[in-house]
């Protein structure tokens, strides 16, 4: 199997580490490594000490899972298989899915989450959601494609890229659908723990159903994209059989450093999840007052959740492409923004979702220095139009 390119991934590999303000990434500040060790509890400080270096348990560090049992209803470590996030999407498919099955994925979305199953020769119906309704995903939608033959029903909420986040009814329609025909369900919770209050939090898939697989990680929520470290929660011993067989052919174990690096950082998460939501909250409100100054150019959806959002560029709005040339599309936007300014946004067009809209990264701490950059870029066009 040879996937098609990962349009986000190759992007972001071009410019993630050259841009000046990364204004599109969905990921949380990084923590700094003395940061975390100060957080740790002394017993954890004196093993990150004596540490050895060498292979680990392939399916994690057993301390490790039992902390991120705690983060479920009712899921014991047994339950958990450690491996980095994108490692664990392309297990679970490749120990769910053969070629013929039916799957039904939310889209637009992370390209690995609909094209693994399109690449192991799955057929699959991508789900969209409703942009006038604050980008809702109708589970009545999902109740009428539903077929008696569906595989597998994938989801990610908080949603990237849009912030959609369902309503406790709307996802117990969707848990309840997805079981009336027996279907697996992948949730990719990998935004879960970043909503605005905790009377908002959506279970967990896995708490709420015997054929979900909830996947969870270190990179978004805990901003430790740097540890590789990601898991799959399923109730299911076979199917985690399957899963920690083929992670044979992939990484084995995981590293030992940032096994360690991950418990302390959940043992501590209350505090570092705190933060994280806390510079989400102030990006949000710096976001609402650029979108209002530029109403003319962009139309803007508050995310009910995560660390992203999905603007959409007005028609024939001033300003958004070569002032020379007329209006643009998000593509020739996204890259004249980065020509001149040095921001990175992530056009739709990464996503296959037309050339409309860009992703703007709301969990980092020089947010507002970028969008000040940007500000001053569509001010100084505007200025060229008049």
């Amino acid at each position: 199997m040879y996937p098609t390119p990962f349009a986000l991934e190759r992007f972001f590999a071009r410019h993630e580490f050259s841009a000046r303000y990364l204004l599109s990434t969905s990921d949380c500040e990084g923590l700094a490594m003395a940061d975390l060790l100060a957080r740790a509890e002394p017993d954890l400080r004196e093993r990150w000490e004596r540490l050895h270096l060498g292979y680990t348990e392939s399916q994690g560090l057993p301390e490790l899972r039992a902390e991120i049992a705690t983060l479920y209803e009712r899921t014991d470590a047994a339950e958990i298989l450690v491996a980095a996030p994108e490692e664990a999407v392309f297990l679970a498919m490749n120990a769910l899915l053969e070629p013929g099955d039916q799957v039904i994925c939310t889209f637009p979305g992370y390209q690995s989450l609909y094209q693994l199953a399109l690449s192991i020769g799955c057929g699959v119906t991508l789900w969209k959601p409703t942009e006038p309704e604050g980008w809702r995903f109708d589970p009545g939608w999902l109740e009428q494609n539903l077929r008696p033959d569906t595989k597998l029903v994938v989801w990610n909420f908080p949603h990237n890229p849009t912030g959609a986040l369902p309503a406790a009814e709307d996802f117990g329609r969707m848990v309840a659908a997805a079981a009336g025909v027996g279907a697996w369900v992948f949730s990719d919770e990998m935004y879960r723990l970043l909503e605005p209050s905790g009377d908002m939090r959506l279970p967990a898939a896995v708490d709420r159903y015997e054929r979900a697989i909830s996947l969870s990680g270190m990179s978004k929520v805990f901003g430790l994209a740097g540890l590789r470290i990601g898991w799959v929660a399923s109730h299911d011993a076979h199917l985690l059989q399957r899963i920690n067989t083929l992670k044979d052919y992939t990484t084995i174990c995981s590293s030992a450093p940032s096994e360690l690096l991950a418990l302390m950082a959940l043992r501590s998460r209350d505090e570092v999840v705190a933060t994280h939501r806390d510079r989400v909250g102030r990006n949000i409100q710096a976001a609402r007052g650029f979108f209002d100054r530029h109403a003319s150019r962009f139309s803007w959806i508050p995310p009910r959740a995560g660390t992203v959002c999905f603007p959409r560029l007005v028609p024939e709005a001033p300003g958004v492409g070569e002032p020379a040339a007329g209006r643009g599309g998000a593509e020739q936007f996204c890259e004249h923004v980065l020509r001149d300014t040095g921001v990175l946004l992530l056009p739709s067009t990464v996503y296959g979702y037309g050339d409309d809209h860009f992703r703007v990264g709301l969990g980092r701490e020089d947010f507002v220095a970028g969008l000040g950059a940007l500000d001053v870029y569509l001010e100084s066009l505007e200025g060229q139009t008049r």
